[in-house]
């Protein structure tokens, strides 16, 4: 009996620890001219390689910024960080602008058509349009 407590116990630490990870999509503003987007244009937005669109954000420490920058710019955040740095210092771009969460990203996108960022699947409503989904 102890042992299949043990055991009860072990599987709920370890299944609180792997937290499930959402399906991450990628939006604009539903007047933006885009309907889609691949995985390499939007990662040109994120890594500060084409500025025709303003990139937002989530926090460094968001679960979906790691994820999304692992599935779409095949980076970590920390790698991403450090691109971004070089870049803000030489001149070249400027930091993308960082909210607090999901419906913030949906406001912002919402607020300004040259905008785009990503968030939760599950977040998503008429005032965004999606052009990527992150597989």
């Amino acid at each position: 009996m102890k042992q299949l407590i043990n055991a009860a116990i072990a599987a709920a630490l370890f299944s609180a620890a792997v937290p499930a990870l959402a399906e991450v999509v990628v939006v604009v503003n539903p007047k933006a001219a885009e309907a889609s987007m691949t995985k390499d244009q939007v990662a040109q937005f994120f890594l500060g390689k084409s500025t025709a669109m303003t990139p937002i954000d989530q926090p460094e420490d968001a679960p979906v910024r790691a994820e999304f920058y692992k599935k779409v710019t095949d980076k970590d955040t920390s790698q991403a960080k450090a691109l971004w740095s070089k870049l803000v210092f030489t001149g070249k771009a400027t930091m993308p602008k960082e909210v607090a969460n999901s419906a913030a990203v949906k406001a912002a996108v919402a607020a300004n058509p040259k905008a785009i960022g990503y968030m939760e699947k599950s977040a998503v409503d008429a005032t965004v349009k999606v052009v990527y989904t992150a597989p």
